[in-house]
C-alpha cells in the first residue's frame, strides 16, 4: 500500500529542491545545488535533529535560516512543527515566503530581522531554537540561547571543528547559565562529511542582558 504522507513528503522535497536551484542565482542561497549533495548536505543533514529531540507539536525557532535550513525540511516531516524564521538578508526572506507558499506549507512565520533586535518579542517564546552554519558557537549562544524557554533546548549544527568550538564557549556558557547537554556525532552518507548537533537543555532563565548588540558580540564575543 502507498503511504500517502510519504509521498506527499517526497513531491514536497522534490518541488524544494527544483525551485531552490532555479532560484539560487537571483537570491544567492547556497554553493551546493547537485541533486545528490543537495539530498545529503542540506535536507538529510537537516533531518538529523529529529533524532535527538521530539519535534511534533513543538515551537521551533530557526535563527539565520538562509535557504530554510534545517526548519523547511524539518517542517515537511512534522507537520505539526510550529516553526518561526528569523532571517536578517531580504532576499532571502522573499525567497522563504515564496517557498512556504509554494509547499503550501501553515503554521511558518517569516521574520525578516536580525536575532539581536528581534528577541524583544520572542524572549524565552520557543521550546527549540536552532542554527546551522550561521556562526561561532559563543556569538550562536548569545544570540539563539535568549529566545528558548526554560526547560527548552538550543540545538546547533556544527562540523568538524565542533571540539574546538565547544571548548571555547566556557565563558559563554557561564555568563548565559548554560552548558552542553549532548553531543551527537554523525557521517553523512555517500562520505560526504561528519557533522555534530550539539545541545543546551535550559534549565534557568538568560540574564536580560542577553544578547547585546552586534557590534558588541563581534567586537568582544563572550
Amino acid at each position: 500500500m502507498i503511504n500517502i504522507d510519504e509521498l506527499k513528503q517526497n513531491t514536497l522535497f522534490e518541488l524544494y529542491y527544483q525551485f531552490l536551484v532555479s532560484e539560487n542565482e537571483k537570491y544567492n542561497l547556497t554553493n551546493i545545488t547537485e541533486y545528490d549533495d543537495v539530498y545529503v548536505k542540506h535536507f538529510a543533514d537537516s533531518l538529523e535533529l529529529s533524532r535527538i529531540v521530539e519535534l511534533d507539536n513543538q515551537s521551533l525557532c530557526d535563527i539565520g535560516s538562509g535557504a530554510g535550513f534545517p526548519s523547511i525540511p524539518l517542517k515537511i516531516m512534522y507537520p505539526n512543527l510550529k516553526v518561526t524564521i528569523i532571517e536578517p538578508t531580504t532576499k532571502r526572506v522573499n525567497f522563504l515566503k515564496m517557498l512556504v507558499e509554494r509547499l503550501g506549507l501553515k503554521d511558518v512565520n517569516i521574520i525578516n530581522g536580525r536575532a539581536e533586535v528581534e528577541i524583544v518579542n520572542y524572549r524565552e517564546a520557543f521550546d527549540i531554537v536552532t542554527a546551522r552554519a550561521v556562526a561561532n558557537l559563543p556569538m550562536l549562544l548569545e544570540l539563539c540561547v535568549p529566545y528558548v524557554k526554560v526547560g527548552g533546548q538550543f540545538i546547533t549544527y556544527k562540523g568538524a571543528s565542533y571540539i574546538e568550538e565547544v571548548a571555547a564557549s566556557k565563558n559563554a556558557e557561564d555568563c548565559l547559565k548554560i552548558h552542553a547537554s549532548d553531543c551527537v556525532v554523525y557521517s553523512l552518507d555517500n562520505d560526504m562529511g561528519q557533522r555534530a548537533l550539539i545541545s543546551y537543555k535550559k534549565t534557568i532563565s538568560t540574564p536580560k542582558r542577553y544578547p547585546r548588540k552586534y557590534s558588541d558580540i563581534k567586537k568582544k564575543p563572550l
